[in-house]
């Protein structure tokens, strides 16, 4: 697969690319646990159809001590006994806040509340600029056809 446009070549993408990488620096320090940050990746860009970021997260994920189980089974994290309420309630707010038209209110107040249960207001904070963050990079790397496969684990930081 070739890419349609190489983002780190062009000298605006570049920029576009620099400044949200940039942003998403303050979320690896918030006190949103490292591993349901990297869920929450893997969960949207499987949505988006996003391989390089894919490539990316369960890679960096594996890397960092998740299991191959949990990995595996984001898809379908209604139906695995795997994840906890916490984890369950920031994969629907994902899911939502990724599916934006697929309901009249965006994310439903019940999904939100759901998440306010498990997490406070600074790691909602945390988790909304997160799914956001994720979404734009999907969609880069969707538009540009960016390849997946060769992402070796902090590549990037």
């Amino acid at each position: 697969m070739n890419p349609r446009l190489n983002l780190f070549a062009s000298p605006v993408a570049g920029k576009v690319v620099k400044h949200l990488a940039s942003a998403g620096f303050a979320i690896p320090d918030t006190v949103l646990p490292h591993s349901l940050q990297e869920l929450v990746k893997i969960r949207a860009s499987q949505i988006n159809g996003c391989g390089f970021c894919l490539d990316m997260h369960t890679k960096d994920a594996a890397a960092a001590g998740e299991t191959a189980l949990r990995l595996h089974m984001v898809a379908a994290w209604r139906e695995a006994t795997v994840y906890t309420d916490a984890e369950r309630a920031a994969l629907e707010l994902t899911e939502q806040g990724t599916r934006l038209a697929d309901h009249h209110t965006g994310v439903t107040d019940a999904a939100w509340e759901n998440a306010a249960k498990h997490y406070d207001e600074e790691q909602l904070a945390a988790l909304v600029s997160l799914i956001a963050l994720i979404n734009a990079f999907n969609r880069l790397n969707v538009m540009a056809q960016t390849p997946a496969g060769d992402y070796v684990p902090g590549q990037f930081s």
